[in-house]
């Protein structure tokens, strides 16, 4: 299988696994109000969804736009790959999962809406997020490399 291909699969699943996980958490009251929540609301308040498609279209809506930003940031483990072709993969996506936590929830959510800021979040929501950010990436760099097994070695022996 081609590493782009195998990455974006990868970040898919992570993205399926991720969304269960803070579903579970949830629902078990492990975790707080979750990432998926706060963008559902964001979507309801910028586009009034919930009045056109109810709470549960809504995170549909959400999901949907999940999973493509996992396909996308699973094409960009492929990068981030070329440049640490010796590191493990768990190491490799905990990295890349805190760079996207730090870019995605520590920059642009807050300036979106999405989120009012990891620091009125608190330590313990912001390491919630930050977690299932390193989840997501770790599972995407194991599958991916597990879908297209001579990604390292190719790129060790260059």
């Amino acid at each position: 299988m081609q590493r782009q291909q195998a990455a974006m699969i990868g970040g898919v699943i992570a993205g399926v696994v991720t969304s269960a996980v803070m579903l579970m958490g949830r629902k078990s009251g492990v975790m707080t109000k979750t990432l998926d929540r706060d963008a559902v609301d964001w979507i309801d308040e910028k586009t009034g969804s919930r009045e056109v498609i109810g709470d549960a279209g809504t995170s549909v809506v959400e999901f949907v736009n999940h999973l493509g930003a996992s396909a996308a940031f699973g094409a960009g483990y492929c990068k981030i790959r070329d440049m640490a072709p010796t590191l493990s993969p768990v190491a490799l996506g905990a990295l890349y999962g805190t760079a996207l936590y730090a870019v995605n929830i520590g920059a642009i959510a807050p300036v979106l809406g999405i989120t009012k800021g990891e620091v009125e979040a608190g330590p313990r929501k912001a390491g919630e997020r930050w977690g299932i950010h390193v989840l997501q990436a770790v599972i995407t760099a194991v599958i991916a490399e597990r879908l297209a097994p001579s990604l390292k070695r190719d790129l060790i022996e260059r």
